[in-house]
């Protein structure tokens, strides 16, 4: 079970090779992935975290083969989703006294998760630190909404090793634990696959924790994440990749997503991306039919694209439930900086050309005013069509957003960029004693986020 890290520090975590679904069913797993634990041993042993539920009593056999538990002085819980924290309930059936670190917001987290137990928390914020004896400490880093509440990262001095939890991770299972062991392409397409269904929503803060660490000026030669493989060689480099990817990322690309019925709407998808090939024949262009694409995998793509043409025929004067659960998705990845157009074919309401536009704007995506509409199945004159959408798509001049912003019942309301919250100056925020009918702009500079903590310039106006 154990696996060296370096000098006292061993992986003692678990790999799940047959692993094809995480979050539930919401992120698909297609190289396996792992749930990393750490253990250190100076003069005091300390345990980062633990693995997934189904796991918890053989991660608690096989740790006892490495260890006398009894011998663990300190706990550290990084995260208390239950991919970290799962083996924590028969951990502590056998050493109930010992202490757990963790944020506050872990604290509510394991606690409503797992119940009331009595366990020994000891609640850490950025900057303390614990003694390890042999001239090494542990130090806390807050990582709040990245990508839960109670998120945090722990450094250990001397070995100079970042235990980043979620933060940099992949679902990638690497039984050599490391970076420079693993396929380099691989790596780098479930990093990108990683952040961009995980992470994107928060890129914003990302951005700001990428700063944090920054200044805290410790010197970083391995980065432990709690999946995937653990960044030994050149660790700069995942943390060079967030940087550019937090900031509104984006390619050369244009993908067309769709799904149909009796193959009308696939016939303007396949021609719009003839289309969107002839006008830039140096974008790369690609198309998935949402029905029989990898969802995760089709935002991976969403993610590097300049724009995206979403597709669906009318069905029930709304649009087919295939791209309905898939432009939610799309909405709450918050992705930045992107046009989108819409197409579909009807028969005889034709709706959902109109509705794609709406939701696309909701998503944030800057609509372009063009779009393809066509009665029964398409004909030349619906394609005629496709060559000014295209145009748009690429930049070719500025495009019009659509005209269902719905900005005027949105004045005055900002959202918060790592949650979703929205602040209503209509309600304010009562209990934290803001009073109705207070704008944005005169809440009190230490106002904070009531669901996630965050300060007032992580918000943006909606």
């Amino acid at each position: 079970m154990r696996k060296h890290v370096k000098n006292n520090v061993s992986w003692v975590g678990w790999i799940d090779w047959e692993l094809e679904t995480f979050h539930g069913d919401d992120y698909s797993i297609r190289n396996g992935s792992s749930q990393n634990a750490y253990l250190i041993e100076e003069e005091k042993t300390v345990l980062i975290d633990t693995v997934w539920t189904p796991h918890r009593f053989d991660f608690v056999e096989n740790l006892k083969k490495e260890i006398d538990l009894s011998k663990i002085d300190y706990i550290i819980a990084n995260h208390g989703e239950c991919d970290h924290s799962g083996a924590l309930t028969a951990l502590m059936d056998e050493i109930p006294n010992t202490p757990i670190y963790c944020t506050a917001a872990a604290v509510k987290s394991l606690e409503g998760q797992y119940g009331k137990r009595g366990w020994n928390f000891h609640v850490v914020k950025t900057g303390d630190t614990l003694d390890l004896g042999n001239g090494k400490q542990l130090v806390f880093m807050e990582m709040s909404m990245l990508h839960w509440p109670d998120s945090m990262a722990t450094y250990l001095t001397g070995d100079n090793i970042l235990f980043s939890n979620d933060a940099f991770g992949q679902h990638f299972a690497v039984e050599e634990l490391f970076n420079d062991k693993a396929d380099p392409c691989l790596l780098y397409k479930e990093a990108l696959k990683y952040y961009v269904n995980i992470l994107n929503p928060f890129s914003p803060l990302v951005a700001k924790k990428l700063m944090e660490i920054a200044d805290l000026n410790l010197p970083i030669e391995i980065i432990a994440p709690s999946h995937g493989v653990i960044w030994r060689e050149r660790p700069e480099q995942i943390v060079e990749l967030y940087a550019k990817w937090a900031n509104a990322y984006q390619e050369d690309q244009v993908i067309v997503v769709y799904d149909t019925m009796w193959e009308g709407t696939a016939k303007l998808a396949h021609r719009i991306a003839q289309e969107l090939h002839s006008q830039s024949p140096d974008t790369v262009v690609k198309i998935f039919q949402l029905a029989k694409a990898d969802k995760n995998e089709v935002m991976t793509e969403v993610f590097k694209s300049k724009a995206i043409a979403v597709g669906s025929p009318t069905v029930s004067n709304s649009y087919l439930s295939s791209v309905a659960g898939w432009l939610e998705f799309l909405k709450q990845l918050k992705f930045k900086g992107k046009k989108a157009a819409a197409f579909g074919c009807y028969g005889w309401s034709g709706e959902s050309v109109k509705l794609l536009q709406e939701k696309l704007s909701e998503a944030g995506f800057e609509v372009v005013e063009e779009s393809v509409r066509s009665l029964w199945n398409p004909e030349e004159s619906d394609f005629s069509e496709i060559p000014a959408l295209a145009k748009n798509l690429l930049g070719a001049e500025d495009s019009v957003p659509g005209a269902l912003d719905n900005e005027s019942e949105k004045m005055g309301q900002y959202q918060c960029g790592p949650c979703g919250y929205i602040y209503d100056p209509k309600k304010g925020d009562p209990d934290n004693g803001v009073a109705p009918g207070t704008p944005f702009e005169q809440l009190p500079e230490d106002w904070r986020c009531p669901v996630c903590g965050v300060g007032k310039e992580l918000f943006e106006k909606r």
